[in-house]
């Protein structure tokens, strides 16, 4: 147990930049491709499917409001999308599930980078098959940073470390066993950091500034450092999904679910010479849990401090310009994450292949509404991301727990839901107009198929010409799909034109004035909800067992019968693809 040091991933370098219309441009180029790596040193090697051949792939450092265009070319072994998660992202580059890229084709996506700075993350969402492809490598983190917080005077430099978590299984040849074909839930027995099982860190006794990053399939944490007696280390938890928070949150445990992001800065000063563990106090009663799940990685801190800069104490005020939502307490939507209806699994029992019914809300655009999402079927946790939007969670009811503190101290993109809870959550939904997804953020759930979309609907009656922006609607807009490779396109000069033929359309420098004009809009006009009623939905009678979610405050009860035949009790032995050393 933490034999090996931590990995950090590289860093993304830009293959170069260009300045059009007074905007920073990067260009970056990616390549999906499988490849081989040595996980355990005694055994053969892993085989993934990854961005450049690491995993989890590079991860990007980007000045707010310098846009991004990256260059994906499939070379894997089925067909990929791309989504950025956490950016406020046109529809057509936002990795809309059917969006795909078939194996040999490739598709510029196009980032905007303005919002407030924030660690998010980019992963594979293509259509009934976006577990595997996370489970195998598709996953990096991607990192908003603001110069203007460096006054902060927040840990930096190598004391800012990105860790991505991640459960896996692996089998005795060193290759790893794929996820089970059980549409419930997959659960590995290994625990790993930045792709590395169990890793130690080597640290200094100072402060540092953690980016956790749930990118596990079906996996939650309830994290916690604990010192060589056991005991439990307060820190501070300072962001979260959509960036800083008003203030630091105390506190000594952090859960943490599938998709989400929180941010902490924890002291090592007292440590000097002694070892930290990082524990998980969540484990998973619906399976027989392994052994050492209950353990992340471990902190070694060393005797001496390199750099004491950025060291002092965390600010009291870190954000002071929060953009929260207006206030409103009429429910314009209630959502059911249930088991049954369409398929496995639903929201409001629609299924995300039924392409006639699967826009459930119609917002228009700029309008703040408020969502009531319920956890009415099945023996596992719904993680729920709604894409485009920066949300607060208002309430909690019906479950173990209320608002935790760092849930509420900041806005976010997923919501975590245990069995029999009702969340209330308020976006605003905007700036852009366009067809986005929202989704459980368990995988194996996505997949199988708890996923459907929403529509943020044109204001014509906006007053302000936006045309510039109003053109990325349709997620299968055919004059951004995929194309196939060809040298030509793949020609410095081809690639500099594309580059600018894309900049040059300006979607999103009018992102400001826009924001601003439909809040005019609204001021005088009001809010008339929904401009057009979503299709009816079926829902089944809730079966919500309570089962599925266990922690410091929560305990899972006895199984759900629907999932019996599912039950996980014993590791894979061999690998679908039969790679075996």
């Amino acid at each position: 147990m933490y034999q090996f040091p931590l990995p950090i991933p590289s860093v993304a370098q830009p293959e170069f930049t260009e300045t059009i219309d007074g905007r920073t441009v990067q260009f970056y180029s990616v390549e999906i491709a499988p490849f081989t790596t040595q996980v355990y040193p005694n055994l053969g090697l892993a085989h993934l499917v990854g961005y450049n051949g690491t995993a989890p792939g590079a991860t990007f450092y980007v000045p707010k409001g310098t846009e991004t265009i990256i260059r994906y070319l499939n070379n894997g072994e089925q067909s990929a999308a791309v989504h950025l998660h956490g950016s406020y992202t046109h529809s057509v580059w936002d990795g809309w599930a059917s969006d795909e890229m078939q194996v040999g084709q490739w598709k510029d996506y196009y980032y905007p980078n303005s919002e407030s700075a924030r660690a998010i993350w980019y992963h594979d969402h293509a259509d009934g098959h976006t577990a595997s492809d996370a489970y195998y490598g598709q996953a990096g983190v991607y990192i908003i940073y603001d110069p203007a917080e460096d006054a902060l005077g927040l840990p930096s430099g190598k004391y800012d470390v990105p860790l991505a978590l991640s459960d896996k299984i692996y089998q005795s040849n060193g290759d790893l066993a794929a996820p089970s074909n059980n549409p419930i839930n997959f659960f590995g027995d290994t625990i790993e950091v930045n792709g590395q099982p169990w890793p130690y860190m080597a640290v200094e006794p100072r402060k540092y500034r953690l980016r956790f990053v749930d990118m596990s399939l079906s996996r939650p944490y309830n994290l916690y450092f604990a010192d060589p007696s056991g005991n439990w280390i307060p820190f501070q938890v300072i962001a979260s999904d959509s960036g800083l928070f008003g203030g630091p949150v105390s506190t000594n445990d952090l859960t943490i679910s599938m998709g989400e992001r929180y941010e902490v800065v924890i002291d090592f000063s007292s440590y000097a010479g002694k070892n930290i563990t990082l524990g998980n106090n969540m484990q998973q009663t619906q399976i027989t849990e392994y052994t050492n799940t209950d353990k992340v990685m471990r902190f070694v801190v060393g005797n001496t401090v390199s750099d004491s800069s950025n060291n002092g104490a965390v600010p009291s005020t870190l954000n002071g310009n929060i953009q929260w939502p207006a206030a409103r307490t009429t429910v314009d939507h209630t959502f059911n994450f249930q088991m049954g209806g369409e398929s496995t699994w639903t929201i409001n029992g629609v299924d995300f292949s039924d392409a006639n019914n699967r826009i459930l809300a119609r917002p228009p655009q700029g309008t703040v509404e408020l969502w009531e999402l319920h956890h009415t079927g099945g023996p596992a946790v719904h993680p729920v991301h709604i894409h485009l939007v920066n949300m607060q969670v208002i309430s909690r009811t019906g479950g173990s727990r209320g608002v935790l503190p760092y849930e509420a101290a900041g806005l976010k993109d997923v919501v975590l839901l245990e069995p029999g809870e009702t969340v209330r959550v308020l976006a605003f939904y905007g700036p852009w107009n366009g067809v986005y997804m929202f989704h459980c953020h368990n995988l194996v759930h996505e997949d199988n198929t708890m996923m459907d979309a929403f529509n943020t609907t044109i204001l014509s009656a906006m007053g302000y010409d936006f045309s510039s922006t109003q053109q990325y609607s349709d997620p299968m807009d055919t004059r951004f799909a995929a194309q196939d490779y060809s040298d030509a396109a793949f020609a410095p000069d081809a690639i500099s034109s594309a580059v600018a033929s894309l900049a040059s359309m300006n979607p999103y420098a009018p992102a400001s004035s826009l924001m601003a004009a439909e809040a005019s809009y609204y001021a005088t006009a009001g809010y008339n909800g929904d401009s057009s009623t979503a299709t009816s939905t079926t829902t089944v009678a809730a079966s919500s067992s309570g089962f599925g979610f266990a922690s410091t405050t929560a305990t899972a009860s006895t199984a759900a019968s629907v999932v019996q035949n599912g039950r996980v009790t014993a590791r894979p032995t061999r690998h679908p693809r039969d790679f075996i050393s």
